[in-house]
C-alpha cells in the first residue's frame, strides 16, 4: 500500500472531514490512479479486482468536482450512476452519503420494486446526484421525468454485470440523453468482454484512457468437498459451519427455492440467518442485508444477486452450496471474503454434476482447490473414474472394434394398430342354389346343363 494519504489527492475541506470521520487514511492503487485522471477532466475505463476500492475512486473526484463547480443547468441532475443490481445501487447511495454528510447535496436513488409515483416525486426536487437500476431509470427517461441535459459525471459501475443481465440497450438510451459535454467513467472487474468494447464506444463520445491495476488476487483459501447429493450437502454444510470459526459467512445457491430451503434449514439448526433473493421484497432484502452487516445474523444465504459488488466487513467464509456457472461469477462470488488485504476462505461443495463446471473454473483462474473432507461425513463420491488431460471427466461413450454390415441390422417391420385390431371369425357364405326352369303341369324341373 501506498504512503500517498487523501490529504495529498482531494482538496474539498467537507470531503476531507467526512473521509477523516470514516477513518480512511491511504487510498488503495485504483484509487491512486484513477482520482487525479478524473479529477484532470479524463474520460476513463478502469478494470480493477473486486474489493479493491473502485466505489471511492469515481465518488471522491466527482464529489470534489461537482463541489467546486458551479452548474450550468440548476434544472439538470449532476452525476448519475448506473449500477446492474439494487442492492449494489443502495451500497453506492449509502457511501455517497456518508462522504456527503457536511455538505448540502442531495443523493436519489432510482431502482425497481419501489412506487414509481413516489420516485418522479423524488426526481422533481432535482437531487444532484443520482444512482439508479437502468431498466428502472429507462421508464422514467420514457416519461420524461429525468434531466440529465447538464449532467457532469455518467459513471457505469459493474459495466461486465450490466452487459451479462442484457441492460446494455436500457444504458445506451439513457446516455443519449446525457449531456454532451459530460466525463464518462466505466468501472469493471474486467473489461475483457467483446460487448464491453461495443458498450464503450456507444456511451464514450471522447478520447478515453484505460486504467489496469494488476494487483496480487485476494488472500483466499480455496477449497471443495465432495458430495453426494443434496441432502449430503445439506450435512455437510451444517457440519462444516459448526467446525469453522467465523465472524460471518455467505452460503451462495443458484436458485431462490434452494435459498428458502436452506434458509429454513439452518434456523432449524440455531442459526442467525439472513435470506436474499429475488422472491423477497425490496424492504425484506434491505432488512437482510442491516442484520447480516450490524452482526445481528452470522449467516446470509443469496443467489446471485449479492455476488457484485457488495462490501461487508467481516466476512471470513464463503460456502458454494451450488457451484457458479462460470469463472467470472465465482469470482465475485469468492470477492464477498479477503477484502482490504484481509485472509479468506472459500469451499464448494462438488457432486458429480458439478465437476466438469469446477474443473473449467479450476483452469480459467489457473488454481487447484485442495480437496477437503469432514470425518462422518465422506461420501461415496470420489470423482470421475476416468479424467481427460484438462482435468474433466472422460466420456462412457462405448467404441465397437467393426462396423455392422447392412446385412448384420435387422430389418424392423412397422406394426400398425390396425394390424392389431381383433376383427374376430367371419362366416362363410352359403352355397348359391343351382337356377331350375319350373315348366308347372307335372313336369319336373331339369337341371341347367353345366357349360
Amino acid at each position: 500500500m501506498s504512503s500517498t494519504r487523501f490529504h495529498e489527492l482531494i482538496a474539498d475541506s467537507q470531503l476531507l472531514k467526512a473521509i477523516d470521520a470514516q477513518g480512511y487514511e491511504q487510498p488503495t492503487p485504483v484509487q491512486l490512479q484513477a482520482i487525479p485522471r478524473v479529477l484532470a477532466g479524463k474520460d476513463l475505463l478502469v478494470s480493477s479486482k473486486t474489493g479493491s476500492g473502485k466505489t471511492a475512486a469515481f465518488l471522491l473526484p466527482a464529489l470534489q468536482k461537482i463541489l467546486n463547480d458551479r452548474t450550468t443547468n440548476p434544472a439538470s441532475s449532476r452525476i448519475l450512476i448506473l449500477t446492474p443490481t439494487r442492492e449494489l445501487a443502495r451500497q453506492i447511495v449509502k457511501n455517497a452519503e456518508q462522504l456527503l454528510k457536511f455538505t448540502h447535496i442531495k443523493v436519489g436513488m432510482v431502482c425497481g420494486g419501489e412506487e414509481f409515483k413516489y420516485q418522479k416525486a423524488m426526481l422533481r426536487k432535482n437531487p444532484e446526484i443520482i444512482v439508479g437500476t437502468p431498466g428502472r431509470l429507462a421508464e422514467h427517461v420514457t416519461h420524461k421525468s429525468t434531466d440529465f441535459s447538464g449532467l457532469n459525471f455518467l459513471i457505469l459501475d459493474e459495466a461486465d454485470r450490466m452487459l451479462e443481465m442484457g441492460l446494455i440497450e436500457d444504458v445506451v438510451a439513457i446516455a443519449k440523453t446525457c449531456s454532451a459535454e459530460r466525463q464518462t467513467l466505466l468501472f469493471s472487474a474486467t473489461l475483457e468482454p467483446q460487448g464491453i468494447r461495443h458498450l464503450i464506444k456507444q456511451v464514450v463520445l471522447g478520447e478515453s484512457e484505460e486504467i489496469v491495476v494488476n494487483e496480487t488476487a485476494n488472500a483466499i483459501e480455496q477449497q471443495m468437498i465432495l458430495a453426494d447429493d443434496v441432502k449430503h450437502k445439506e450435512k455437510l454444510l451444517v457440519a462444516l459451519l459448526e467446525k469453522s470459526a467465523f465472524e460471518k459467512v455467505v452460503v451462495f445457491t443458484n436458485t431462490k427455492a434452494k435459498a428458502a430451503q436452506l434458509d429454513n434449514l439452518l434456523r432449524y439448526n440455531k442459526y442467525k440467518v439472513s435470506a436474499l433473493h429475488g422472491d423477497i421484497t425490496q424492504d425484506q432484502r434491505r432488512v437482510a442485508l442491516d442484520f447480516f452487516r450490524q452482526g445481528k445474523t452470522q449467516v446470509l444465504v443469496a443467489t446471485d444477486v449479492a455476488a457484485r459488488g457488495l462490501d461487508i466487513p467481516g466476512v471470513d467464509l464463503v460456502v458454494n452450496f451450488d457451484m457458479a456457472h462460470s469463472g467470472d461469477e465465482y469470482l465475485h462470488r469468492i470477492g464477498r471474503t479477503g477484502r482490504a488485504d484481509a485472509e479468506g476462505r472459500a469451499v464448494s461443495f462438488v457432486a458429480a454434476n458439478d465437476w466438469n463446471l469446477t474443473k473449467g473454473i479450476e483452469r480459467y483462474l489457473d488454481a487447484r482447490f485442495a480437496i477437503l473432507s469432514i470425518p462422518g461425513l465422506v461420501g461415496h463420491y470420489k470423482g470421475p473414474d476416468k479424467l481427460k488431460s484438462s482435468g474433466k471427466a472422460a466420456g462412457t461413450k462405448k467404441k465397437t472394434d467393426e462396423k455392422k454390415t447392412s446385412s448384420d441390422k435387422e430389418t424392423k417391420v412397422k406394426v400398425r394398430a390396425r394390424d392389431k385390431k381383433n376383427i374376430g371369425k367371419r362366416r362363410s357364405p352359403a352355397a348359391k342354389p343351382e337356377p331350375t326352369i319350373d315348366f308347372g303341369d307335372g313336369f319336373s324341373a331339369f337341371k341347367k346343363k353345366p357349360q
